[in-house]
Formats: structure tokens, C-alpha cells, sequence
């Protein structure tokens, strides 16, 4: 079973040279830290998603791209800018995967945040305590590898989880403005990991 399309392979490899050519292993084995937590969360009863009319089962570029774009860009900035923006953008996109994959099978109705009413699973600009739970587990593990991969202290990495949880809530709210037709989920999802990043400037 496939998760990313021809097109979604070719754009997330050329990705990874380029972050391993200019930034190094630790950042290229943290990015695929990400796509391998990515895949486990997908994947993650499937088949109840696929019931829903929710499981993505394939992802293009478009995807790749919206999520791997920031991340790529804070990576080769490195050498000027430090490793925490790269690590926070890919926390807040990690910790937004988890909170959508996870958190629509909440057996309680997620409430919009734009109305304040509950409303169907994979509703955006929606939350869930499941899904709240699963977003801060998302950016956590992506702090915790950091760890091991950056020698980054406890502390940081505590941070560096923050950074993601609030990027993932920016997702959020700018998933308000998806639902009226405002944007795209590769928009929202683009902001979600610059947001992350440009919280990574302040650890």
C-alpha cells in the first residue's frame, strides 16, 4: 500500500538530497522520522477511516510540497538560522498529521471553532479532545527525536513540542477560512509549518 503517489516519491527524494546536501544526515533522518509517523498515523485504523470516507490513502506532490516545503527551506537556511525552525515546522506538521489522522476517530463530535457547534469528523477548522491528545503526542515524539538527533536538552525539546502544538492550532483556525471556501488544505498546511518554524526563531 502506497502513500504518496510517482509524482509524491520524486518531490519528497529530491527534497531529502537537497536537506542532506546542505544541512546533513541528523536533519535528512529527522524529516524522515516524520514521513515514517506520518505513514504509522495514516495508516492507524484504516479501515474505520476508509468507512468514514476520510482515509487518505495516496498523497501527490501537492502534499509533499505543502508540508516538506517550509521545512526544506528552514534546513538549508540552517548554517544562519539554527536547527529549532527546522525542527519546530516539522513538529507542527507532524502534531497536525496526528491531531486529522487520529483525532477523527473520536467517538465524540468535534467541535468548529468557528461556531462553536459540534459538527462530522474531518470537519476543518474542527477539534477533538482526541484530537488535541494526538497533536500534542505528534510534536512530542518529534522533540524526543530530536534529542537523539540534534543533542538538543530536555527543555528545548519541550519547546520545540510547544512550537508544534501551536503550529497545528494555526492549521486549525486557518481551516475555519478552508471550510468557507478560503484557501486550500495544501495552503493551511504550508502555514501550519511555516507557523511551527517561525516559533522554532524563539527557542
Amino acid at each position: 500500500m502506497k502513500i504518496l503517489d510517482r509524482w509524491g516519491i520524486t518531490l519528497a527524494m529530491l527534497m531529502g538530497i537537497l536537506v542532506w546536501f546542505c544541512a546533513g544526515w541528523n536533519y535528512l533522518a529527522l524529516m524522515l522520522s516524520f514521513l515514517i509517523l506520518g505513514v504509522v498515523a495514516t495508516r492507524y485504523e484504516n479501515d474505520v477511516k476508509r468507512e468514514m470516507g476520510v482515509y487518505e490513502h495516496e498523497r501527490g506532490w501537492e502534499n509533499v510540497l505543502s508540508n516538506g516545503l517550509a521545512p526544506t527551506i528552514f534546513a538549508v537556511l540552517s548554517p544562519s538560522i539554527g536547527a529549532f525552525p527546522f525542527i519546530a515546522s516539522l513538529a507542527a506538521t507532524t502534531s497536525d498529521t496526528f491531531a486529522s489522522e487520529i483525532g477523527v476517530l473520536s467517538k465524540d463530535k468535534p467541535i468548529y471553532l468557528g461556531t462553536l457547534k459540534t459538527v462530522k469528523p474531518g470537519t476543518n477548522g474542527a477539534v477533538s479532545i482526541m484530537g488535541i491528545v494526538a497533536s500534542l503526542l505528534g510534536a512530542a515524539l518529534i522533540g524526543t527525536i530530536a534529542i537523539l538527533l540534534f543533542k538538543i536538552n530536555p527543555n528545548q525539546a519541550f519547546l520545540v513540542s510547544i512550537a508544534g502544538f501551536v503550529g497545528s492550532f494555526v492549521d486549525t483556525i486557518f481551516g475555519i477560512f478552508e471550510e468557507k471556501g478560503i484557501g486550500t488544505k495544501g495552503t493551511t498546511n504550508f502555514i501550519c509549518s511555516v507557523a511551527g518554524g517561525l516559533l522554532g526563531f524563539f527557542i
